[in-house]
């Protein structure tokens, strides 16, 4: 099935097995996909967050470029996908077991419903801030309209599925990069190298890092497989992890690049709605709004997806449709409270601290537990309920299990941030280790606990294909 067609028509198929006769996509189609999504006014904000950490702007740079080889980690998270024919946390179910993944299908629909929330919340403050170029002023009763009306928006690319996502995102690519152009050229001019005389400690530097890795490449690695296993099985890996590299990696870095740029003299580029803006000329606000506002909805049609399937891996007996509409709603109320809430900065902070803590330690174990099963899975065992080639010890891989929370740990105990800091970060002066403690901690302890179970149940396993 074409691009094209497979975009007119709604996705039936949620979490199950994808024939191989429907794997319609190709590597290249993921690197517009991403693309389209990642051309996205919220990396620009990244770029300014880390400048307000005190980093000159060649250090941003630098730590900008570092971070963003993340993205690969998202490669190598998309090529499990051609190979078992299902979504992340149903393959994640070799790893942890039927019952044990669930817990971490629940970290990720959390988190996955968190980042809907936090683009919701700034599509509403952006329609708001529109009203207010109009002479409006958004009462209560406004806001809730809106809040409404742009979770039924929000719903729509989700609700047609795989094909209308992939093939949007790559029409919406071409206008997202004009508006990239635009707002380099009003902005670069103005850049001033030296508005940061002597730059930041390597403390400093070490959580810059933390934040643009967690953001970027880590971030998504959760995502890759659900949108990667329309690929057939014969689809190039190497192509595969390239075009989603490419298509990652380039937009983020441009916009993170922007963004560390236009803090140079805007120091408010942090907020994207009211403080961002201040660095274009008057008439160009409108415009970027609107803009805004659809980039904010595309990049959460990939958030709103996949927290849709994971639903369904956590055992709900939900059609893909109808987990959609459900997480709209839950979405939606989110967004409500923290629109009318004061505290919606602290939740963000607690929500950067929650993804960092689960998905680095998680990403280890997934890659490590694909490696040691000879980088194949067994599709109909993955979807078996009980019993079967991955029921292990009643559900539950404890290994992988005892490796999580080991890494998860070697995370806390190296993070800094406003709400906790870690033994590690504060014996270091600050720094924040937090991503690379829990990977390494969390990928050694698993093969050291898993290594020989799992290779013997490989040959279990090549009993039962035969």
């Amino acid at each position: 099935m074409p691009v094209a067609e497979a975009g007119t028509l709604i996705e039936t198929r949620g979490i199950d097995f994808i024939p191989e006769s429907e794997r319609w996509a190709r590597p290249r189609d993921l690197f517009w996909m991403w693309a389209g999504a990642l051309f996205n006014v919220e990396y620009v904000v990244y770029g300014a967050l880390i400048m307000s950490f005190g980093l000159s702007f060649a250090q941003a740079v630098g730590i900008i470029l570092v971070g963003n080889l993340s993205f690969f980690l998202l490669g190598l998270t998309s090529l499990q996908g051609p190979d078992a024919g299902t979504t992340t946390f149903t393959i994640n179910r070799a790893a942890f077991g039927p019952n044990g993944s669930k817990l971490l299908s629940f970290f990720n629909w959390l988190t996955q419903v968190g980042f809907e929330t936090e683009g919701l919340a700034l599509i509403v403050l952006a329609a708001i801030a529109l009203f207010h170029q109009g002479g409006i002023q958004a009462g209560i009763g406004l806001k809730i309209i809106f809040i409404l009306v742009a979770a039924l928006i929000q719903l729509t690319l989700p609700l047609f599925g795989h094909g209308a996502i992939l093939r949007t995102l790559r029409i919406l690519s071409v206008p997202f990069l004009i508006l990239f152009a635009m707002m380099a050229g009003l902005s670069l001019g103005k850049l001033n190298v030296h508005s940061v005389a002597h730059g930041a400690s390597w403390q400093v530097l070490f959580a810059a890092l933390a934040v643009i890795i967690s953001t970027s490449g880590l971030g998504w690695t959760e995502n890759g497989n659900d949108f990667s296993r329309y690929l057939p099985r014969s689809a190039s890996k190497v192509r595969t992890v390239v075009w989603v590299f490419l298509g990652t990696a380039i937009p983020s870095v441009l916009l993170m690049v922007l963004g560390a740029a236009i803090f140079t003299f805007v120091p408010s580029a942090t907020n994207p709605i009211s403080g961002l803006p201040h660095a274009f000329p008057a008439w160009f606000l409108t415009p970027y709004l609107l803009i805004a506002i659809l980039q904010l909805f595309a990049i959460n049609s990939l958030d709103l997806y996949s927290s849709g399937v994971t639903l369904q891996a956590l055992g709900f007996r939900l059609t893909r449709l109808q987990a959609v509409v459900l997480d709209t709603v839950i979405c939606a109320a989110l967004t409500a409270y923290a629109t009318f809430s004061n505290s919606f900065n602290t939740l963000l902070g607690d929500f950067v601290l929650f993804i960092i803590v689960w998905v680095a330690p998680w990403t280890a174990i997934y890659l490590v537990d694909w490696q040691l099963r000879r980088r194949r899975y067994h599709a109909e065992a993955l979807h078996q309920d009980k019993g079967g080639l991955y029921w292990s010890r009643n559900g539950v891989h404890w290994p992988a299990i005892i490796a999580q929370v080991l890494g998860m740990l070697a995370s806390l105990s190296a993070i800094n941030t406003t709400i906790f800091v870690g033994p590690l970060s504060q014996a270091s002066g600050g720094a924040d280790f937090s991503v690379f403690t829990g990977i390494i901690v969390a990928g050694v302890a698993y093969w050291l606990l898993a290594h020989h179970s799992v290779r013997a149940h490989e040959l279990d396993s090549d009993a039962a294909r035969a």
